[in-house]
């Protein structure tokens, strides 16, 4: 299975509401509950007026699109990085999951996935 490395550097954040949310730029993450608005983005495109913000993520996608039928690929991918002790944030879209880290254990999550057999772009 091939993963690719997102070439941003990545932000997740609180909104009161969607103003300001630059939909022309690539990648963001945008849900909405009862609870709360949340948007993950490029760092720089990060709404001046988030409520509340963490910086310093970088992530990686599945390559192609998986089954809705498939099970177990992001439990599989998140249990080789918790062997490591690298924390992950998860965004799964209509095609592909996506697996945030921190920028400081990107280097160690990609070694722990290449060790695993995974092939890293």
């Amino acid at each position: 299975m091939e993963l690719n490395v997102l070439e941003c550097s990545l932000t997740v954040c609180k909104l009161r509401s969607p103003d300001g949310i630059r939909t022309d730029r690539e990648p963001f993450f945008l849900a909405k509950t009862d609870e709360e608005l949340s948007l993950v983005c490029r760092t720089e495109d990060t709404p001046a007026d988030s409520i509340a913000r963490e910086d310093g993520w970088r992530g990686f996608r599945i390559q192609g699109q998986l089954d809705f039928s498939l099970t177990g690929i992001l439990s599989k991918l998140s249990g080789i990085l918790a062997e490591k002790q690298i924390g992950i944030f998860a965004v799964s879209t209509y095609n592909t999951d996506y697996i945030l880290v921190k920028e400081a254990q990107l280097p160690a999550a990609l070694d722990a996935l290449r060790e695993a057999g995974y092939t890293v772009t």
